[in-house]
This record gives structure tokens, sequence and C-alpha cells, in this order.
């Protein structure tokens, strides 16, 4: 009895750990079984003969190759205007004064509670008239100044000594070079953050994709596998293997900067 109250905790995360990645195990093992083996009873959690089919047909079929490489570009960009555009935002309303900063964010903050369904169609209307529909360029536009992005850079910037920046300002530096010398160097935990944030966002996005993108040859991925799934959704073990497409890249990026991505979380809840 002794032990199990010792040990509670571990039994119960380890079951919870088993719970969530059951279903990720049987997605993988789904994709190399064969044509309707998936669909026999009782389920097999194995293949009995595994096989690389539905990643042939994927890839040698329906080119799905080009729509990987598709998200890989939407997302890549998606990340490096979201960094653009909003470490300096969050940088200025941390530690830069100028006539109704606090205003505006608050308005940012609670622009954060709106549904961003609400939104779509006023941003298509005007993408519409500034030609960006069925364009990349329309894609990336809801990702150059993320709302949460701003906040959470301003939330690590907090956390910076006034007066490091004052005593640079001091010694003549610019705002540039202050930024670009001793703010950035120390934004790189909260940088991996908001990249892997934004890169995850954009990867897995669907419904803005769809709206804007009417070419084909523009799909992202998600959006791809969606329409492959209206020809073979009783497809069970193809429809698996492109999941796994479509989760491993993000999966495997994520393991690698789980531990930069903690900590730039812990790190921007230091102060508000």
């Amino acid at each position: 009895m002794a032990w199990l109250q010792r040990n509670g905790l571990t039994l119960l995360a380890a079951l919870v750990a088993l719970v969530v990645l059951l279903p990720l195990a049987w997605m993988v093992s789904v994709s190399f079984m064969p044509p309707g083996s998936a669909g026999q009873f009782p389920p097999t959690l194995i293949p009995k003969r595994p096989t690389l089919a539905n990643y042939q047909t994927l890839f040698g079929t329906y080119g799905v190759g080009r729509y990987l490489a598709n998200s890989f570009l939407v997302s890549c960009l998606a990340t490096a205007l979201a960094l653009m555009f909003t470490v300096p935002a969050g940088y200025a309303f941390a530690k830069l004064r100028f006539t109704g900063r606090n205003a505006i964010f608050q308005a940012l903050v609670g622009a954060l509670v709106v549904p961003g369904q609400i939104g779509m169609l006023p941003l298509f209307l005007e993408l519409k008239a500034m030609g960006l529909v069925n364009s990349y360029g329309g894609v990336l536009v809801p990702w150059l100044a993320n709302i949460f992005g701003i906040f959470l850079v301003r939330q690590f910037c907090l956390s910076i000594p006034t007066e490091m920046i004052e005593a640079a300002r001091v010694d003549g530096a610019s705002e540039w070079m202050i930024f670009r010398r001793i703010v950035l160097p120390i934004l790189k935990p909260v940088l991996v953050t908001l990249a892997l944030f934004v890169f995850l966002g954009s990867w897995n996005d669907f419904m803005w994709p769809l709206i804007v993108l009417a070419d084909q040859d523009l799909y992202t991925l998600p959006v791809a596998l969606a329409a492959l799934s209206r020809e073979h959704v009783q497809d069970n073990e193809l429809m698996m293997a492109g999941s796994v497409v479509t989760v491993l890249p993000v999966l495997v990026l994520f393991l690698v900067l789980q531990r930069h991505y903690l900590d730039g979380l812990l790190a921007g809840s230091v102060k508000g």
C-alpha cells in the first residue's frame, strides 16, 4: 500500500501516456497494413504482412510529395515572417514608450477572445481586393502579426532589466543596435518557442488554406489529404499513411525542440 502511494502519480502518468500514445501507434500500424486489413475483427495492433504499398500509392500515384513540399514552404515562410514582425512588436510594447502603448496592447489582448472564424470573411474580401486570393501570400497574411506571439514576446521582454537597456543608450547605442546585440540574444528561448508555435500552427492549419487556395497544385498537405479522403473514404490504410506523413515531421520537430519550447513558455510567465 505504501508503494502504491509513493508511485501512484507515476502510474497515473503512465496510464495517461498509454491512452494518448495508443491511437498514434494504431495509426502507424494501420498505415503498413494491406488494403482492407484494418476492418478485420478482432483488430490486430501489429500488421501480419507489413507493406509500404500505401506510402508508394501516396507519393507515386497521388503526388503527396508536392503537397508535403508546399506545407514545408508555407510553414517556413510563416515562421520567418512571424518572427520578423512579432518579435520587434513584443519588444516595443515591453520596453519602448509611445503614445497609446497600453491602450493598443489591451485592445490586442482583448482580441484574443474573439474567435478567428469571425474575421475570416472580412479578411478574405480584403485579400480578394488586393489580388492575394489563390496565392501563398494570402495564406501567410494571418501569421504576419500573431497576437499571442506579441503577448508571449512582451511577457519575456519584461524580465529584461531596464537598466541594461538604459546603460546601452547612455553609451550611444541606437535602438536597432540595442535590439540586435542585447535583446535578441536574451530572447533565444522565446524565439524558439514562438518559431515552433507558428510552424506547428501553420503546418496543421486547414480552414484558412482551404478558403484561400483554389489551385490544387498549391494545396498544403492537410487540404490535399482532405480532398483525397473524399475519394477514398473507405480506404483506412491509405488515409492512415497520409496521417503519418502529416504528423511525423512536426512530431519529430517538437521532440527535438521541446526543452527550448518549455523554457520559453515558463520564462514568459515570470512577469505580467
